[in-house]
């Protein structure tokens, strides 16, 4: 995994937290621990931004620099909400793992969640800082949920996650939110292989950016994106080709519920609001099912 992914982590939450200030009908995400859960540093670049300009205003900016980058945090973690909900309301699965969990709030504010165990997998560095959020938040960690700190690129995913009571023979839901772009192809497959010997009807949503923008071939309007995480940073590795994602999750035995573009989600959870915020094309996301 590429040395900066993580820290990129608080970035997502701390623009779910400024979202809070919306009016409750137009937040595409409604979440109360978003500001409560964030690092001191993300905090203070909150109560910055409300302070030296509005929301609205804020947005604007973000569009200008990265069109689609606002809508687009949000709604991916929108429609993972609802999939995740969905599913495990309908018991179709027993357990959640969140494959890079950052400072996302889905175990703590999820009604669906309120009795499933769940495995939020992250870096040392935001495992460490979450564990000191939540602590301050609830006093103690819900049992039903284990914080696992994780070297990506030195340790075992299925050791360390047995290691704190992981077991494979559970139909799971796992989030993979924002993270294969940091991936070598090996630790792309070595986390398909992992993934491949999950029970049928498990449940997979992650996020991937296109292969032709990691390959400089095609910009997408993001030339400060290209410039800045491929060139400079070095931290985006790896995309894909969307048509070349269904064969690829066959051969490790899953099969594409949704596979949709930000436009998609978009017209799910922008248009009701009445916001006009851009897509942005260079990012996809992927639903899918253990065959």
């Amino acid at each position: 995994m590429a040395r900066d992914a993580g820290r990129t982590g608080p970035g997502p939450t701390a623009i779910v937290a400024l979202e809070q200030h919306l009016p409750e009908d137009k937040r595409i995400v409604s979440d109360s621990l978003a500001y409560q859960i964030l690092p001191f540093g993300a905090r203070i670049w909150v109560r910055l931004i409300l302070l030296l300009m509005s929301v609205d205003a804020m947005v604007k900016w973000m569009e200008k620099t990265i069109p689609g980058m606002w809508s687009g945090f949000l709604c991916r973690k929108r429609y993972i909400d609802d999939r995740v909900a969905d599913a495990a309301d309908g018991g179709r699965v027993e357990a959640v793992v969140n494959l890079g969990a950052g400072f996302d709030t889905r175990p703590y504010r999820l009604p669906a969640l309120a009795e499933i165990p769940v495995w939020e997998v992250d870096q040392p560095a935001n495992i460490d800082a979450k564990r000191s959020r939540l602590k301050k938040r609830f006093g103690e960690l819900p049992h039903r949920v284990s914080l696992v700190a994780i070297d990506f690129d030195h340790e075992d995913l299925p050791a360390v996650l047995a290691s704190h009571g992981y077991t494979s023979d559970r139909r799971t839901f796992f989030i993979w939110e924002a993270v294969t772009q940091y991936l070598t192809e090996a630790g792309i497959q070595a986390t398909f292989n992992f993934l491949a010997g999950t029970p049928a009807g498990s449940r997979l949503a992650f996020t991937y950016v296109r292969k032709d923008f990691i390959d400089g071939e095609a910009r997408y309007g993001h030339e400060y994106v290209y410039k800045r995480m491929v060139v400079k940073d070095g931290s985006w590795l790896f995309g894909m080709d969307a048509e070349d994602v269904a064969g690829f999750l066959d051969s490790y035995g899953w099969r594409i519920l949704e596979h949709l573009g930000y436009d998609d989600l978009a017209e799910r959870y922008v248009e009701p609001t009445g916001r006009d915020l851009l897509s942005t094309p260079l990012e996809r996301i992927v639903y899918a099912e253990k065959a």
